[in-house]
């Protein structure tokens, strides 16, 4: 029997000599990430809901180069007789609804905003304060959906997420024990914790939400401020790598309505490049009947996962 090493090759199919290769030395080692972004926010940061259609596709396409941090920013610790935020003509709660309204209207993401002339969110420190604590127990991954579930609360379901029972409630219903959570969030370490992001926040120069930070191991990098065109971030992103990056294909719809639970129209447009009028076929394309409902609020649709 001759001595070459024989092979049959996984491409071609063909089996014979393997020609001169020798011992090689192989590392699975998954490449560390050097490139982290901060994601300064808050959850009742209207802007900040508005772009979670391109913030999601662009963690889904790109996330494989950064490490993703989202930081609390303290929008809002309490109504004063001041002005909140002059620029947009906000110096009371009802001053909200209105600008609320216009962004809702203007991206497609719905905001109710109702709420903050019947019954307006005091202060957005308490759910700040349960993300903290959702992150420290469970992971960043289960405190931004959290995040997710709050905002939809709030925006879209007219919920008051400053109120204590209806924190508990959206923490129930991912599973975990909400009474638990949001007492310890009410308590001074959940204070402490929110005040070491609102640290982090200060240095690194953000001052409005969303502010998104994209910074490589010499701590040089980007900062986008306020809500951008998907092609901007994948930039900044270029910029920082100085090199064009590679994205993932996007995820198959069936997945990412079953791991997001809730999307808009709006989402799933962004997502895989749909114009509005074949939204429609492409969701017959792709979702397989009894899978998913499909419903409507302030005149847009949204599709839950069953």
């Amino acid at each position: 029997m001759s001595n070459k090493n024989m092979i049959c090759d996984l491409e071609t199919g063909i089996c014979g000599e393997s020609g001169d290769e020798e011992m090689e030395f192989i590392d699975f080692n998954k490449p560390t990430k050097k490139i982290d972004l901060y994601y300064v926010t808050d959850p009742i940061c209207s802007h900040c809901w508005a772009i979670e259609p391109t913030l999601r596709r662009f963690k889904e396409q790109y996330g494989h180069y950064f490490n993703f941090h989202t930081v609390m920013g303290g929008l809002l610790e309490k109504w004063h007789d001041g002005p909140i935020d002059p620029a947009n003509g906000i110096y009371k709660p009802a001053d909200v609804a209105g600008h609320w309204r216009e962004v809702g209207e203007h991206t497609r993401m719905p905001i109710d905003g109702s709420l903050m002339i019947d019954n307006p969110v005091q202060s957005s420190f308490p759910p700040s304060r349960v993300f903290k604590i959702i992150q420290k127990h469970h992971g960043d991954d289960k405190a931004f959906e959290y995040l997710r579930r709050a905002r939809e609360s709030l925006f879209a379901f007219n919920e008051n997420i400053g109120e204590n029972a209806e924190l508990i409630e959206i923490v129930n219903q991912m599973g975990l024990n909400g009474e638990v959570i949001v007492n310890e969030a009410n308590e001074q370490s959940g204070q402490d914790l929110l005040l070491e992001d609102f640290t982090l926040t200060k240095n690194l120069g953000a001052r409005g939400f969303p502010t998104i930070i994209i910074v490589n191991e010499e701590n040089k990098g980007v900062k986008i401020v306020g809500g951008r065109p998907f092609e901007y971030y994948v930039s900044g992103l270029a910029q920082v790598l100085e090199e064009t990056p590679d994205p993932k294909k996007q995820p198959p719809l069936p997945k990412l309505l079953k791991d997001e639970k809730l999307l808009f129209a709006k989402e799933l447009e962004v997502m895989y490049d749909i114009e509005p009028a074949n939204l429609a076929n492409f969701i017959k394309e792709n979702l397989a009947g009894g899978t998913y409902k499909e419903k409507e609020i302030l005149g847009e649709k949204y599709f839950i996962s069953l």
